[in-house]
């Protein structure tokens, strides 16, 4: 049976398996039955990733699959012949994790969603539902520098062109998250951007809560974020909010 090496930096409990095991199911792959699959979960700890991504290559799996820059680095670092499949959020050329998009050589594969490009445009979109807005604050995990660095290029560059002021503020524990609202409770910001990172996705519902319970309009990369937050806001205001509403305007 054939054995798949699963690494991310999250946690089970919040990454969605059911699309990944459904690809697998679709290809004629079923967990259990003729497939084995080795996970691998940095718990958001990223410095445990190149011990995880080495031993899966101990084990000698067939490929491994993986997500996010950091676990990319690592996996590509372990192993110079097992297949790497990755998603990721910005260019993997930019990164060296392939030779070009039409050819990429090597032992590595994968999906660009463009994310991290498009968060320029999430800015302008921002603005737009909030016109009058002038502060924008934006949160992002230092542990995660590389990703941060390319948030913060593509926002600062927008927010330059659009006169808008930015606050940067740094998360990577649940206390660093509470102690970042508690300045955006005192400094006051228009609007909130959260960056892409799978640590604000685990902590969709704590950024939620906090965002609803300050009233602060906020944009985030994810889905799944904003559905968490449509939720959120619709417990503060008593389920009197409409599903289109809460999907584009998540605040009061």
């Amino acid at each position: 049976m054939p054995v798949i090496g699963f690494l991310h930096p999250s946690s089970p409990e919040a990454y969605r398996l059911r699309a990944f095991r459904q690809g697998l199911r679709d290809a004629g792959f079923i967990e259990g039955e003729n497939v084995a699959i080795e996970y691998r979960w940095a718990d958001d700890q990223i410095d445990r990733l190149p011990a995880l991504a080495a031993d899966l290559v101990q084990r000698r799996v067939a490929v491994i699959a993986t997500g996010t820059i950091p676990s990319i680095f690592a996996a590509k670092a372990a192993t110079k012949t097992i297949p790497i499949v990755f998603v990721i959020a910005e260019d993997p050329v930019k990164h060296g994790f392939v030779a070009s998009l039409a050819r990429p050589s090597g032992n590595l594969t994968g999906i660009n969603f463009l994310s991290t490009e498009l968060a320029a445009k999430r800015l302008e979109l921002l603005r737009e539902l909030v016109p009058g807005a002038a502060r924008v604050a934006v949160l992002v995990n230092p542990a995660n520098p590389t990703n941060t660095e390319s948030i913060l290029r593509g926002i600062e560059a927008a927010a330059r062109r659009m006169g808008l002021q930015i606050q940067v503020l740094n998360a990577s524990t649940i206390r660093e998250i509470d102690s970042a609202f508690a300045t955006l409770a005192r400094d006051r910001p228009d609007a909130l951007v959260v960056g892409s990172d799978s640590f604000m996705i685990d902590r969709r519902v704590q950024l939620a809560q906090l965002a609803a319970r300050h009233a602060l309009p906020a944009i985030y990369f994810d889905r799944l974020n904003a559905e968490v937050g449509a939720n959120e806001l619709r417990r503060e205001l008593g389920g009197c909010v409409s599903p289109r509403r809460r999907l584009h305007r998540p605040y009061p």
